[in-house]
């Protein structure tokens, strides 16, 4: 069998390979360049945002008032709806009236004994003071006459005293409502006795809800921290107006009326470093009742100079939050950023890191490489627009 391995020589062999791979060589094409990641940017704008601040509160009744029984007596009736509205001068409580009734026509007939005796000493006095005049009795029975009138007249006045005081009481077994508001449900039981001088007086309560208070506590460090801000001038106050203060309720639905802050407690808690902060707000429909939890989003300060850009263009790295940056030469570059609270529905607050016409890789984040290039989209000209229902206290 013919065999090429008897007739190449060593050196033959070595221009043979030489031969081969020189024209494989000639049909191999060169490695395509990746073209650059497109990516879309925004251009920083600053702009004066809300500083609004967010706490959680509870209400309170602007006005409460315990129902308690003045006089002793079995309860006859209960004439409120338990848990329902009540208006001011309405029956809430009957006490039964007959014992009282009696003591005010007891207390009356007194009085007419008394006003009988006022006038039989009255018309003694008129007698002997003429006679005593001429001599004709003694100036004892003068000063007799003069005493028992003097006592029948203080005696009509105790008399007239004890009648007003049977009139109260009698008043007393009927007990209406003092404000309106909401009346808590009865702590007696109709036919049940009625001590005034015990615990068993209290018999309901009513809470005003027109308007209503709004609590929240303000720590130290914050209010330490607000007024570090205001100093620096990164948060401004609007012109000195009052702070108004707007209510979302527990399924995050915006509250329809506002109120405003109308007391801050001068001091701090011992127990818990917080000082106690309160609002006013309009509850005419009612929708509000006491003891409920709603978060507070105090309003009126403002935060100029403000930058927020979108959630998704900032990522979490080892040494903290950065955003990509597009330089002028379309090259990317990594900055480190602080952020701040939330904005809106996708917008977050930077604090340091970003200044005004800075382009910011919102979209396609994950494709850039930092120093190399990126295919620009069409820059926006503006922030993100950031809804002014987020907190910014940091």
């Amino acid at each position: 069998m013919f065999s090429f391995d008897r007739y190449l020589s060593p050196l033959g062999l070595g221009l043979l390979c030489v031969t081969l791979l020189t024209a494989c060589g000639k049909d191999t094409p060169a490695p395509a360049q990746r073209p650059s990641p497109a990516v879309e940017l925004l251009t920083i704008v600053p702009q004066t945002l809300p500083a609004d601040l967010r706490f959680v509160a509870q209400t309170e009744s602007s006005q409460r008032v315990e129902i308690m029984a003045r006089v002793s007596g079995f309860l006859d009736s209960i004439n409120y709806k338990e848990g329902g509205k009540v208006k001011e001068g309405e029956l809430m409580f009957q006490l039964d009236p007959k014992p009282f009734q009696a003591q005010l026509e007891a207390a009356q007939g007194q009085l007419r004994m008394q006003q009988a005796r006022l006038r039989t000493a009255e018309a003694t006095y008129k007698r002997i003071k003429p006679l005593a005049k001429l001599n004709a009795v003694s100036q004892s029975d003068l000063d007799r006459a003069t005493g028992d009138r003097d006592s029948a007249s203080a005696a009509v006045y105790a008399a007239e005293a004890d009648v007003k005081q049977a009139e109260l009481d009698l008043g007393y077994t009927r007990i209406h409502a003092p404000l309106s508001g909401i009346a808590s449900q009865s702590m007696q039981r109709q036919g049940a006795y009625i001590n005034a001088m015990s615990t068993d007086s209290k018999l309901t309560y009513v809470a005003a809800l027109d308007p209503i208070w709004v609590n929240f506590s303000v720590s130290q460090n914050m209010d330490t921290r607000l007024s570090e801000l205001i100093e620096q001038g990164i948060i401004t106050l609007n012109n000195g107006k009052k702070l108004s203060v707007e209510l979302l309720l527990s399924d995050n639905k915006v509250y329809a009326h506002e109120g405003v802050i109308d007391f801050s407690d001068p001091s701090y808690s011992q127990s818990t470093g917080t000082a106690l902060v309160r609002a006013v707000i309009p509850n005419p429909d009612h929708t509000l009742r006491p003891g409920m939890f709603v978060t507070a989003k105090v309003k009126g300060a403002l935060r100029p100079n403000a930058i927020v850009i979108p959630q998704l263009a900032v990522m979490q790295g080892e040494k903290g939050h950065f955003v990509y940056v597009i330089k002028s030469d379309n090259t990317a570059e990594v900055r480190p950023v602080l952020v701040g609270d939330y904005y809106g529905e996708a917008g977050i607050l930077i604090l340091n890191g970003l200044l005004a016409g800075d382009r910011v890789v919102v979209n396609g984040m994950l494709k850039v490489q930092p120093g190399k290039p990126v295919s620009v989209s069409e820059p926006q000209a503006a922030t993100a627009k950031a809804s002014p229902t987020q907190p910014s206290a940091q």
